[in-house]
C-alpha cells in the first residue's frame, strides 16, 4: 500500500467514524431534532435507537484490527444507511441542501474508506 492511498484511508476512516459516531450517538440519545427528522421522514422513533446502535457498533468494527468480514458488513450496513437517507428525502421531495450534504459526505466517505483499506483489513481472496 503506498504511502498516498494509506493517508486517504486514514483521512477517509476518520471522518467516516467521527460522522457515523456523533450521528449514532444523536440518534440513541432521540433529540428533539432527530425525532422531528424521523416524523418528517415518516420512520418510527424506535427506528432511532436501532439506527444509532448499529451505526455505534460499526464505527468500532471498521476501527479495531482483524475482524475483516465483521468489517465488510460494517462498511455494508454504511452504505445502505446513507443511500437510504438520501432515498428517504427523495421520497418526501426534501429539495433543500442540507438534507442531503450529510448524507452523501457519509456515502462517499464510506466507499473511500472501503476502496482504499489496507490489505490487512480485507478478506483474502483465494
Amino acid at each position: 500500500m503506498t504511502k498516498r492511498n494509506k493517508i486517504i484511508y486514514w483521512i477517509a476512516t476518520a471522518w467516516l467514524s467521527l460522522g457515523m459516531l456523533s450521528t449514532g450517538i444523536v440518534q440513541v440519545l432521540k433529540t428533539k431534532e432527530e425525532v422531528a427528522l424521523f416524523n418528517q421522514l415518516g420512520y418510527p422513533v424506535y427506528f432511532l435507537t436501532l439506527l444509532g446502535t448499529w451505526k455505534i457498533l460499526g464505527v468500532i468494527a471498521v476501527l479495531i484490527p482483524k475482524f475483516t468480514l465483521v468489517k465488510e458488513w460494517a462498511y455494508a450496513g454504511f452504505f445502505f444507511a446513507m443511500s437510504g437517507a438520501v432515498f428517504s428525502h427523495i421520497v418526501v421531495a426534501d429539495h433543500s441542501f442540507s438534507a442531503y450534504f450529510g448524507p452523501v459526505l457519509l456515502l462517499v466517505l464510506t466507499v473511500l474508506s472501503w476502496y482504499f483499506r489496507p490489505t490487512e483489513r480485507k478478506i483474502a481472496s483465494n
